[in-house]
């Protein structure tokens, strides 16, 4: 016997309840009984009993869901890895230290930590327990996930230059930056004094560069010590790229404090197939407007074009003007002017008070000189002190000839017009920007590299590394998410609507509807990737004991909501 769905038309379809026979050879069929008029869910319930199942009065008295664990978020992350074959460049062969690698990564997007807090977070009945049981881990303590990380740092070299091998061609375009970040102990020699990024004056601190494609997928890292100035760290990533990765033809994309005139010479100087793009820095850009070779002019029909300057031979200079930059530098600095003023001018009101006035030449030019440093604005007054009076008032000269300057930037390169384009060749300074986003990602979002804790140089450089193979998982469920994310699907559309490659960067026209809406195309709601996430976790997996003598039990997943359906199949991951 069997159900049958007989269309009716422009009336409800006709549910019939029939059983099979032969005769005369062949397959017949009559109707037993007419089930339209019974409800859904006893029709359904008729179907699960003629396929072979049993009756229950009541799931509660027959069943007991004895755990429930998280289980979305780590089947999306999991799966994405798997299906970049994450886990075959860490190793083509699958071993522990393989799958524990893997975990560590997972957790590092689903639970940043430290390794014991990882340790505990991947026991059985833990918030990433669904992740030991996907994996068949054994028991995890933090001594085995240390030895992991170090199993990880031994094959670094093999696992970029499989990553090199996917993302980068020759001709690519290499983006590499740098950035810091503070350091918890002293035991460590890549922990040394250096600039703080993260606004820890007075802390060690560790250097680490990035090096993307020129989408901005991670590629390789490097760890440096922390009092290694930024151009330094150029040099090995230039001979990684052409010797481990085999690559003769390739243009770095570096700022204006990473290819410095020096690195350039250096390093790029004669090297065929070696390309560049950087930007000139503030003094270089004075020297240039100040040479004879430089008109204003320029910008009156358009905002870049290229110029020539013989105190850069050989290079091709593209300078832009960005208004809307001009205006923000404008009032930035007329703030901090009036800042400045009002502090010295306390200092004045002091040294004319009539009781306990302030004097002492020394002593004045001590306090203006702290008033003066804390703003940067030494520069744009001009300051008479006295034994018992101070006075200053505004350099006009000096604050318009700085103004002159608001908005301007320039771009330098040595790769010819047949090949990069003076718009391209901007546009791709401007990529750098992907960089920072993951600097971003992987020290305050989401993947938390700060602080750190280890104390071996070995350690530190895996647990680099790990950040940035959790971040190369992000970027690729980013990219798939993107319809259903608070990001721009279609960044072509918003690239069109740009009146130049100067101007600022325009979302399209589905993305704004999306902010504005807060919900997506198909009108769902729309999410920050770490919310999405904490969406995915409602998704369960559960593990059902049948309450009859010897059943054994069975796992069974929540049903998917429209959201978590939609974000699966995004990834094409099954659940």
């Amino acid at each position: 016997m069997y159900i049958e769905v007989v269309p009716n038309r422009d009336s409800k379809p006709c549910i019939l309840l029939r059983e099979s026979y032969r005769q005369d050879g062949k397959v017949c069929k009559r109707t037993l009984a007419n089930l339209s008029k019974l409800p859904a869910e006893a029709i359904e319930g008729l179907r699960a009993l003629l396929r072979g199942g049993t009756a229950v009065e009541d799931f509660s008295q027959s069943f007991e869901i004895v755990r429930s664990q998280p289980y979305g978020h780590v089947a999306a992350v999991l799966g994405t890895l798997r299906q970049i074959s994450l886990d075959h460049d860490l190793d083509p062969q699958r071993c522990t230290e393989r799958d524990l690698v893997v975990a560590m990564i997972v957790a590092r997007i689903l639970e940043p930590g430290s390794k014991l807090a990882t340790a505990r977070g991947l026991g059985q009945e833990a918030p990433l327990g669904a992740l030991v049981e996907e994996l068949d881990l054994p028991d995890v303590d933090e001594g085995k996930l240390y030895a992991a990380l170090d199993w990880l740092y031994v094959r670094q070299g093999a696992i970029e230059q499989r990553l090199a091998g996917r993302h980068l061609q020759e001709g690519s375009l290499v983006l590499y930056d740098v950035t810091s970040t503070y350091f918890e102990g002293h035991c460590c020699p890549l922990a040394q004094l250096g600039y703080s990024r993260d606004g820890k004056k007075g802390t060690l601190q560790i250097v680490f560069g990035l090096l993307c494609n020129q989408l901005g997928c991670p590629v390789a890292v490097e760890v440096f010590a922390g009092n290694t100035a930024d151009p330094k760290t150029l040099t090995p990533q230039v001979e990684k790229v052409r010797q481990k990765f085999g690559l003769s033809r390739v243009i770095f994309v570096g700022d204006r404090g990473m290819l410095t005139s020096a690195r350039l010479r250096e390093d790029f100087h004669d090297v065929e197939g070696l390309g560049w793009i950087s930007a000139l820095r503030t003094t270089e850009i004075k020297k240039l407007v100040a040479g004879p070779g430089f008109q204003f002019s320029l910008f009156d029909d358009q905002d870049f074009g290229e110029v020539h300057s013989p105190e850069f031979p050989g290079e091709r200079l593209i300078a832009c003007r960005n208004p809307l930059l001009q205006q923000e530098r404008a009032r930035k600095r007329e703030e901090l002017l009036q800042a400045t003023e009002r502090e010295l001018q306390q200092i004045v009101d002091a040294t004319r008070r009539p009781k306990s006035r302030f004097r002492g030449k020394n002593r004045i030019a001590l306090r203006v000189g702290k008033v003066i440093n804390r703003f940067k604005m030494e520069k744009h007054f001009l300051i008479e002190i006295a034994e018992s009076s101070f006075s200053f008032r505004r350099d006009p000269e000096n604050i318009a000839a700085e103004a002159a300057l608001d908005g301007i930037y320039v771009i330098r390169t040595n790769v010819p017009t047949p090949e990069l384009s003076a718009e391209n060749a901007v546009r791709s300074y401007k990529s750098l920007s992907t960089v920072e986003r993951a600097f971003r990602s992987c020290k305050t979002v989401d993947l938390h590299v700060r602080p750190i804790y280890h104390q071996l140089p070995e350690r530190v450089r895996a647990h680099v590394l790990l950040c940035m193979l959790a971040y190369y998982v992000e970027w690729h469920m980013r990219q798939k998410l993107a319809p259903v994310l608070f990001e721009d699907e279609d960044p072509a559309a918003g690239e069109a609507q740009r009146s130049s490659i100067v101007a600022p960067a325009q979302r399209s026209p589905s993305a704004q509807r999306k902010i504005r809406s807060l919900k997506t195309a198909d009108g769902l709601p729309a999410h920050s990737f770490a919310t999405l996430l904490k969406d995915l976790a409602t998704l369960t997996k559960n593990r059902v004991q049948p309450k009859i003598p010897a059943s054994p039990a069975f796992d069974t997943l929540a049903r998917p909501t429209q959201l978590q359906q939609k974000v699966l199949s995004l990834l094409s991951v099954a659940a």
